[in-house]
């Protein structure tokens, strides 16, 4: 056992126990009469931030790691459906704790945030979008990131030039990114009080007079490519060293996306281009193709179907 590990737990336990001393109204509610809960609000809040620092994306494997590696730390330890009831009501608390976590850091007085929105894809087959929990949330979008249609969400993030989330919302697919930028803004207004002067970098979607104004009277700056056929903006030449930046932020959205694990599905999980990987007794499956759509045409001359009058290499003509 690594004594890191005991110090990380220790410290992130006496940290959100002496939150929930501090404001007693952030506690769930429970009857005054019943069972106690075998774990406190506190040590099930330390297992679930210790869960994302040390990576794990599924329950199962980090409270069997808790049981093999941290046992001394938890001696009360609850099965895996228990442990996703609490969590899902106690999502506004484990929220209100991350939002306590990332204030403590250095990071959070970055007077730049980057501003950007990632496809967060619920599903592919019809009988998903009508049976989903998602349904009536979700709906049909297009990335042009990549290219394509996709039936989901689109996870909006506002964050610092190291990575660090400062804000973010959930939204449909067909959401206006600007709308859904300044709803963040208004939900967390304790936030944008506590960073005046800000400056927003986002890409070319965030424009408009009228949202460039809104955004100023918050006493924010945004920072944007130049739209075709749009004058000079102020502030270009600091667009081409933060454009790298830019970029690994999004990859790191969308991994931590994943890491929700919203939906893992075969035809969620498909890879977007070429065939399944899915075992067919040896045989590599066909890509399936949808009812209607173009037939598939082979980019690469070494994929070509074969006329039937050319022999193939290495064997003897009829």
């Amino acid at each position: 056992m690594d004594n890191d590990i005991e110090t990380l737990a220790t410290a992130l336990y006496v940290k959100i126990d002496d939150m929930l001393e501090d404001w007693p109204d952030l506690a769930l509610p429970r009857p005054a009469t019943g069972i106690a809960p075998t774990l406190s609000d506190a040590e099930l809040l330390t297992l679930a931030v210790m869960s994302a620092l040390l990576g794990f994306t599924s329950e199962r494997r980090w409270l069997r790691y808790v049981t093999e590696n941290l046992a001394g730390m938890f001696p009360r330890r609850i099965g895996q459906s228990g442990y996703n009831k609490r969590m899902r009501k106690a999502c506004a608390l484990f929220i209100r704790v991350i939002r306590m976590l990332a204030m403590d850091t250095s990071l959070w007085s970055d007077d730049v945030w980057v501003v950007d929105s990632t496809p967060v894809e619920c599903g592919r087959s019809r009988e998903t979008a009508r049976r989903s929990d998602a349904a009536g949330w979700a709906e049909y979008g297009y990335c042009a990131s990549h290219t394509r249609y996709f039936w989901g969400l689109r996870l909006h993030l506002v964050c610092t030039l190291t990575g660090l989330p400062v804000l973010f919302a959930l939204a449909g697919a067909k959401a206006d990114e600007r709308e859904v930028l300044l709803g963040m803004l208004e939900a967390g207004q304790d936030v944008v009080d506590d960073h005046p002067g800000q400056t927003v970098i986002g890409d070319k979607n965030y424009f408009g007079r009228d949202f460039e104004a809104d955004l100023t009277g918050r006493h924010l700056t945004l920072l944007r490519p130049v739209r075709k056929g749009e004058a000079r903006r102020a502030g270009q030449s600091l667009l081409k060293p933060l454009r790298q930046v830019t970029n690994t932020v999004r990859p790191s959205a969308a991994s931590d996306r994943n890491s929700c694990r919203i939906q893992r599905t075969p035809s969620a999980s498909r890879p977007l281009t070429g065939s399944s990987n899915i075992s067919t007794g040896g045989r590599r499956a066909a890509p399936r193709r949808c009812r209607g759509a173009a037939p598939y045409r082979a980019r690469s001359p070494s994929c070509a179907s074969w006329p039937p009058s050319r022999a193939r290499p290495g064997r003897a003509p009829r």
